[in-house]
Parts: C-alpha cells; sequence; structure tokens
C-alpha cells in the first residue's frame, strides 16, 4: 500500500500492480509502475535509505525499504527504475518456500482501498498464477461507467466482488 501511494504522491494518472505467484517457480513477483513525476538516479540511490523521504509531514520514508527488505529476506531481489518525466517501475520478487517469506496479505483490499481514495487516478492490477490470470483496469471501467464515480458505493461492491471471484478462479477455487 505505501508503495502504491508513492505513485499517488508523484502525481500519477495510471499505477499498474502486477502480482505474480508461482508456486511452480517458487516465486511471488510483485511490480509496481506509474506514469508519475519519477526521479533522479540520486533520488532512486537515497529511496531505499529510511531516513531519506521527500515527504514533509514525517523524517522517514518505510515503505520502499521495508518492502526492499522483504523480498531479500526471502533470497530474492529488489530493483527500482525511475526517469524524471517518465515515471517509476518498482519490483520484488520472493523465494514462496523461505521460511521469512511473509504471507500476501489482503492485496484485493489494498487494490479497493486505492481505487477508493484515489478515485481519479486509473489503476491497472494484474494477479496471475499458475492456474491463470485476470486483470482490473479503471480504464475501461470509466468507458462503461460514463460520469459514475469509481468511488459510488455500488461500483466499489462490484469491485469487490470481481476481485473476489477472479481471486478464488485463480487459487483454484470455484
Amino acid at each position: 500500500m505505501d508503495v502504491a501511494q508513492n505513485s499517488v504522491r508523484a502525481q500519477a494518472s495510471l499505477v499498474k500492480i502486477i502480482v505474480n505467484e508461482s508456486d511452480k517457480d517458487d516465486l511471488l513477483k510483485i511490480s509496481i509502475e506509474d506514469n508519475g513525476c519519477g526521479m533522479t538516479q540520486e533520488q532512486v540511490s537515497q529511496v531505499i535509505d529510511p531516513f531519506f523521504t521527500t515527504r514533509t509531514t514525517r523524517k522517514v520514508g518505510l515503505g520502499v525499504p521495508l518492502f526492499k527488505l522483504s523480498a531479500e529476506q526471502t533470497g530474492g531481489s529488489f530493483d527500482i527504475k525511475s526517469k524524471p518525466g517518465e515515471g517509476t517501475l518498482t519490483e520484488a520478487s520472493y523465494i514462496k518456500s523461505h521460511v521469512d517469506m511473509t504471507p500476501l496479505g489482503d492485496i484485493n483490499s489494498t487494490v479497493e482501498i486505492l481505487i477508493r481514495c484515489n478515485p481519479d487516478i486509473d489503476f491497472v492490477f494484474t494477479r496471475s498464477t499458475d492456474s491463470g490470470s485476470f486483470t482490473l483496469d479503471t480504464r475501461e471501467l470509466r468507458e462503461v461507467l460514463g460520469d459514475v464515480s469509481l468511488d459510488t458505493p455500488d461500483v466499489l461492491e462490484w469491485i469487490k466482488q470481481y476481485l473476489e471471484e477472479q481471486t478464488q478462479i485463480i487459487l483454484g477455487g470455484v
């Protein structure tokens, strides 16, 4: 959530979140890409330092450093690429069977909250497993909904149900 919120603070109009889970490859990969203001190479090198933040409301920034640490403690990897004026791509790969692997958690609720709190930003959420994949693209929803806002209760309920149903399918449920 915190890393995706960085995209919001970077004034992104589009945020892509990709979660790829593979039991076969013993891998979990999470990518967050945005078209926000981007960072210089100097900022990219500083952003993994928990005592660096561009925020004025606090003196530490733990989102990216904890994302990096959580991946690397499983024997996985972390990478961040950014260009000023173009956006940022943050990727973390985890070894799923590692003893230090923390559960993914409720990623669907995270996506719902991001959409609810940022109805003017477009989100593309893709989740895949060895059994299949699905994508929720708010740009497609906007085409169907017209003037109806994404943070309308009925729309949010539909998003929640869609994410739950699709997740059950790709996790071997329904």
